[in-house]
């Protein structure tokens, strides 16, 4: 039997994590992991996931899906990352390489695959890449860092002893939008008994909630119950919609309202948004962009959208940033400049959609002082979806889906 050993490898948004990844796999490795020479190695990460999603959908070549009815892109990124796990195992791997493995996964979700990962401790060698210290576990007493370079460097400290730098203050005040939006009533978005299915499987179940201007919402519920259905039916995308008792921003769906009139007074984002913007876009202008919702800016600003502009990247504390490529910022900084995107219209209603995936702690800090400083300042409504409780971060209403076989059914609690 192979004698197992297991590293906790501690990332920040600077570390080039795919360079290490491939340097192990491909036998490339630094002395302090050479027991690892000539295994058989698995890895676990968001790449690998895209890659099957790939050939799932290009080739129609059902890789870990064989023996499932649903898509793998058309399943939650926490029930992705279970399937795909479940099929490493299956290879009988000597070593295991989990990059993020925690992320969007719901609390009993990662509980059970601690006890999973310790339970295979004894068989398996596990290499656990994080970039945030709390999903640490217990049982791996190596530690490491990923540097900018890609190499893998040891360190004596466990990583839960380290302090976090303290966030950045966010001195400046939210400007103010453009245009200022006339909408008059105080309620923003109502569900009222709405039930969705999929080729006759229940999904929600008579979901009733009301969403109203201002109000700090965290959307919760275990890997499954239906978030991201929720969300595709406030944003308007969602068809099932119609002929229900949904209501946007006043109009009943499919009352006539187009896609447009809903996303004036929407801002949205989500890391996979991010994935979109390929282009040379400066950061000036891909907080522009935002005013039309347009991937990247295409037409000469107006001297007010630049003014505004110049406005937001003081609050971010990025007034030198402004002319630098948007692909050339940290992980960080990309998510703190997408949420001002999603702001700079100052619109009715405000979604983030696993904001903080793959961010690190201090990146995490600064995300959560910006989030409260636009609740505190606006009148923009937040709708934050998350399985990991964010320290510092305080929604004052929760709405949570219970998943049943009858189709998730929501609670205020």
């Amino acid at each position: 039997m192979i004698k197992t050993k297991h590293w906790t490898i501690n990332i920040d948004n600077s570390s080039d994590t795919q360079t290490f990844i491939t340097s192990v796999i491909e036998g490339e490795i630094s002395p302090a992991l050479k027991y690892l020479q000539n295994l058989k190695g698995g890895v676990l990460s968001k790449s690998k996931i895209d890659a099957l999603i790939k050939e799932e959908e290009l080739h129609d070549h059902k890789i870990v899906t064989r023996n499932v009815a649903q898509s793998l892109k058309s399943m939650s990124s926490g029930e992705q990352r279970k399937l795909v796990l479940e099929y490493l195992l299956g290879l009988k791997p000597d070593f295991l390489i989990l990059d993020n493995p925690f992320d969007n996964l719901d609390i009993a979700s990662r509980k059970n695959l601690k006890n999973r990962l310790e339970q295979l401790s004894s068989e398996i060698s596990i290499l656990l890449i994080i970039s945030r210290n709390s999903d640490a576990m217990d049982f791996i007493k190596n530690y490491a860092f990923i540097n900018p370079k890609g190499n893998f460097e040891k360190k004596s400290v466990d990583p839960l002893d380290l302090n976090n730098t303290s966030a950045k203050l966010f001195l400046h005040e939210i400007p103010k939008p453009l245009k200022i939006n006339n909408y008059k009533n105080s309620v923003l978005i109502e569900f009222k008994n709405v039930s969705v299915s999929f080729d006759n499987h229940p999904v929600l179940k008579n979901i009733n909630w009301t969403i109203s201007k201002g109000e700090f919402w965290h959307l919760k519920g275990a890997n499954g119950s239906g978030k991201t259905t929720l969300l595709s039916m406030i944003t308007g995308e969602n068809s099932k919609g119609y002929g229900q008792e949904l209501y946007l921003f006043g109009n009943k769906k499919g009352s006539g309202e187009s896609i447009w009139n809903i996303k004036k007074h929407l801002g949205y984002y989500s890391p996979t948004l991010t994935h979109n913007f390929k282009g040379n876009h400066s950061v000036e202008q891909m907080l522009i962009s935002g005013l039309t919702d347009s991937i990247g800016l295409y037409q000469l600003p107006t001297e007010q959208q630049l003014h505004l502009a110049k406005e937001w990247l003081q609050v971010l504390n990025m007034r030198t940033l402004k002319d630098k490529l948007f692909s050339d910022l940290s992980i960080g900084n990309q998510r703190l400049v997408m949420v001002a995107r999603a702001m700079i219209k100052q619109p009715l209603l405000l979604l983030l959609d696993e904001p903080t995936e793959n961010l690190d702690d201090d990146s995490a800090s600064l995300f959560v002082a910006l989030t409260h400083k636009i609740a505190a300042e606006t009148n923009t409504a937040i709708i934050y979806v998350s399985h990991r409780k964010e320290e510092g971060l305080t929604p004052k209403f929760i709405f949570e889906l219970q998943k049943n076989d009858s189709g998730a059914t929501g609670t205020v609690l």
